[in-house]
C-alpha cells in the first residue's frame, strides 16, 4: 500500500498553473547542459591544453551519468516524493556550474559534469512525473506530446547564446549562464512549487527491481527506448563533431557554430510538431516512411558533399535527418511514458536513463571510429544509425503482426 504525502507539503491549487509552466521550463535543462557550450568545445581544447577527444568526453560523461542516474532516481521519486529531491538537485547543479567556470583542471570538470548528469536527472524526471501526477487522459497525452517540442528549445537557443558568450566572455561564461538558469528556477520553485505525488511507493529495492524487470520484458517498451536512443544519437553525433567541422575544417567562428546549431535545433522542433500533428496516424507505417526519408537525406548529404564540399550541403540534409529524428523521438517518448502510469517516476527514469546510456555509447563510439573532420564521416554516422533504426522498425512490425494474430 502507498502512503499519503504530508498534506502540508502538497502544492497549492492556486499555484498549479504557474508550477506547470515551471515544469515545462525545467524540461530543456538537459539540452542546455549539453548544447550551451558546443561552440566552446574547440576553444576549451586550446584554453585547457586538452585534445578534441577530452573535450568531447565532457559531453559523454554528462550523458552517461544523466542516463544511469535516471535508472535509480525514478524509484527515489516514487518513494520519497518529487519536490525536495528536485530542489536539492537544482541547488547542487548551480554550485557545480560555478565550480566548472572557476577551474582549469579537466578532471575537476569531468567530476562536475558527472554531478550535472545526476542532478539534471533528478530535476527532469521529477517534472516528467509532475504531469502524470496532476493530469490524466487526453490532457496528459496533450502535455506529454509537447515534451519533445519544449525540450528542443534547449538545442535551438543554447548554442546560439553559447556562441556569443564564447566570443565575448570565453568558455567559462557558458557555465555561469547554466548555473544562473538553475538558480532562477530554484527560487521560483521555492515560491510556487510543492509536492505533487499523491501516494508513495515504499522504497524496497527488490520490489523496484521487479517493476524494472516487468518494464524491461515489455518488448514494445524496450524497442521504443531503443528508437529514442538512435534518434537522439543522430543529433548528438552532430553536436560532438559539428563545432570542429565548422571551426577547423571551414575555419569559421564560434558564432557561426551557434547559428548552425540553432538551425538544426529548429529541425528537431519541426520534427516534434510533425509528430504531434500526425500522432493519430498508423504508428508503424508513419515510422517506416520516416526512416526511409531519413536514409534518402543522409545519402544525399554524402553525395552532395563529395560533389560540392560546402557547409550548406551539411546543413540542408542534416536538417532533414534531424526533422526525422525529432519525429521519431516525439512519437516514442509519448508512447513510453504512457505505458506504465502507476509507476510514472520509474517509467520516466528507465525511459530517459536507458536512452541516454544508448546515446552516450553510440555517439562517442561513432566519433571515435569516424572522427570529426568533414561531412563524409558525419554522413556515414547518420547512415549507420538510420540503418539500425530500420532494423528495429522491422522488428516492431514483426511484433505487431504477432500481437494481431494472437
Amino acid at each position: 500500500m502507498g502512503t499519503s504525502i504530508n498534506k502540508r507539503s502538497n502544492i497549492k491549487e492556486s499555484n498549479i498553473g504557474i508550477a506547470t509552466i515551471l515544469a515545462f521550463a525545467m524540461i530543456p535543462m538537459s539540452g542546455f547542459a549539453t548544447d550551451i557550450y558546443l561552440p566552446s568545445l574547440p576553444g576549451m581544447t586550446s584554453a585547457l591544453g586538452i585534445t578534441n577527444g577530452q573535450a568531447q568526453l565532457t559531453l559523454s560523461l554528462f550523458l552517461i551519468s544523466y542516463g544511469v542516474s535516471q535508472l535509480f532516481v525514478g524509484g527515489l521519486l516514487d518513494s520519497y516524493g518529487r519536490y525536495r529531491i528536485s530542489m536539492v538537485s537544482m541547488f547542487i547543479c548551480c554550485i557545480s556550474c560555478v565550480i566548472v567556470a572557476n577551474t582549469h583542471s579537466i578532471y575537476v570538470i569531468y567530476a562536475m559534469r558527472i554531478v550535472h548528469g545526476i542532478t539534471m536527472a533528478a530535476m527532469v524526471v521529477s517534472k516528467r512525473a509532475f504531469f502524470v501526477d496532476l493530469y490524466s487522459g487526453e490532457k496528459l497525452k496533450h502535455y506529454l506530446s509537447y515534451f519533445t517540442i519544449i525540450w528542443s528549445t534547449g538545442p535551438i537557443i543554447a548554442p546560439f547564446i553559447g556562441g556569443y558568450l564564447e566570443v565575448t566572455f570565453g568558455w567559462e561564461s557558458n557555465f555561469y549562464f547554466l548555473g544562473g538558469f538553475a538558480g532562477l528556477l530554484f527560487i521560483l520553485e521555492l515560491i510556487f512549487g510543492g509536492e505533487t505525488i499523491k501516494h508513495t511507493t515504499p522504497f524496497h529495492p527488490r520490489a523496484i527491481f521487479s517493476i524494472y524487470y516487468t518494464m524491461a520484458r515489455t518488448s514494445s517498451f524496450t524497442l521504443g527506448i531503443g528508437m529514442l536512443g538512435l534518434a537522439y544519437s543522430m543529433v548528438m553525433v552532430y553536436n560532438m563533431s559539428g563545432p570542429f567541422i565548422i571551426e577547423h575544417y571551414f575555419n569559421l567562428s564560434p558564432v557561426i557554430t551557434g547559428y548552425c546549431s540553432l538551425f538544426l535545433g529548429l529541425a528537431w522542433m519541426a520534427g516534434g510538431f510533425l509528430g504531434k500533428g500526425l500522432i493519430n496516424k498508423p504508428f508503424v507505417k508513419k515510422m517506416n516512411i520516416n526512416v526511409a526519408l531519413q536514409f534518402l537525406a543522409a545519402s544525399l548529404l554524402l553525395l552532395t558533399f563529395i560533389l560540392f564540399g560546402g557547409l550548406w550541403t551539411i546543413l540542408v540534409f542534416a536538417f532533414l535527418v534531424h526533422v526525422g529524428a525529432g519525429f521519431t523521438y516525439n512519437n516514442y517518448f509519448t508512447y513510453c511514458l504512457q505505458k506504465f502510469p502507476r509507476n510514472a517516476g520509474i517509467a520516466g527514469g528507465l525511459t530517459g536513463g536507458v536512452c541516454y546510456v544508448i546515446v552516450s555509447i553510440l555517439s562517442y563510439s561513432l566519433i571515435y571510429l569516424l572522427p570529426a573532420k568533414d561531412g563524409h564521416n558525419l554522413s556515414y554516422s547518420y547512415l549507420l544509425l538510420i540503418i539500425i533504426s530500420g532494423m528495429v522498425m522491422y522488428r516492431v512490425r514483426m511484433l505487431d503482426k504477432q500481437e494481431r494474430s494472437v
